[in-house]
């Protein structure tokens, strides 16, 4: 399974995981901070945050930072990942789960996502999760969401992926891009249309989406009920 292979990646790379991504996701630090900077809350307000795919909890430890009363828990399918969340974002809760059979324990103020959602296998799954999301948040609630998206057409994704394969060999060699980086998202990854995913948070339920950042395949939006 695919999952099973995603898991097996992110244990074997966690150590090494915050260098990877900033030698392979252009402007990831850019992308953090226009999630932060839309979260609808006062910085001194106490609300409830749940980090799906919290990696090595960098986006937790960013919104801790800005939000010192914030109640964050933090989910990820690995649990290298999470060791290393929990000394980088200290307190709060950490869960070891898959997406695919993932129930949320509660509702909260804020759900956020950082490259993760795109592992679901379909867009139909995408559909299903969105609409849990939608159901796990209080009347109030807001999600936001950093990930990987596709063109509209070939002609855009054959200009987005030239545009990432460009930026990665800025930090690393060409084989290992062609051997290593590019077979994994191919492998793992199902991203869709940013428009495809605009139209399903609107079908989930929630009343305002907009695109709070771009560049090439790579997006920040949000939803709020």
């Amino acid at each position: 399974m695919i999952i099973d292979r995603i898991k097996v990646h992110f244990e074997e790379e966690a150590k090494e995981f915050d260098s990877i991504i900033q030698k392979l996701i252009p402007h990831y630090n850019d992308m953090i901070e226009a999630l932060v900077s839309v979260i609808p809350f006062a910085k001194d307000s106490s609300f409830s945050i749940i980090d799906l795919g919290c990696g090595t909890g960098t986006i937790a430890k960013e919104i801790k930072s800005n939000f010192k009363n914030a109640d964050i828990t933090c989910v990820d399918i690995s649990p290298n990942m999470l060791e290393i969340a929990k000394t980088k974002a200290g307190s709060g809760k950490y869960i070891q789960a898959d997406f695919n059979s993932f129930a949320f324990p509660e509702k909260y103020d804020l759900i956020v996502s950082s490259l993760a959602l795109h592992h679901l296998e379909n867009d139909n799954a995408k559909l299903e999760f969105y609409k849990k999301i939608y159901e796990a948040l209080t009347p109030d609630g807001v999600f936001i969401n950093i990930d990987v998206v596709l063109g509209e057409d070939d002609i855009i994704q054959n200009a987005y992926m030239e545009k990432w394969k460009s930026f990665m060999r800025k930090n690393v060699s060409k084989q290992e891009i062609t051997d290593k980086w590019l077979p994994n998202y191919y492998a793992e990854d199902r991203p869709a249309q940013l428009m495809t995913h605009i139209d399903m948070l609107k079908k989930s339920g929630f009343s305002i989406v907009d695109i709070i950042y771009k560049y090439y395949n790579f997006s920040v939006y949000l939803a709020k009920i």
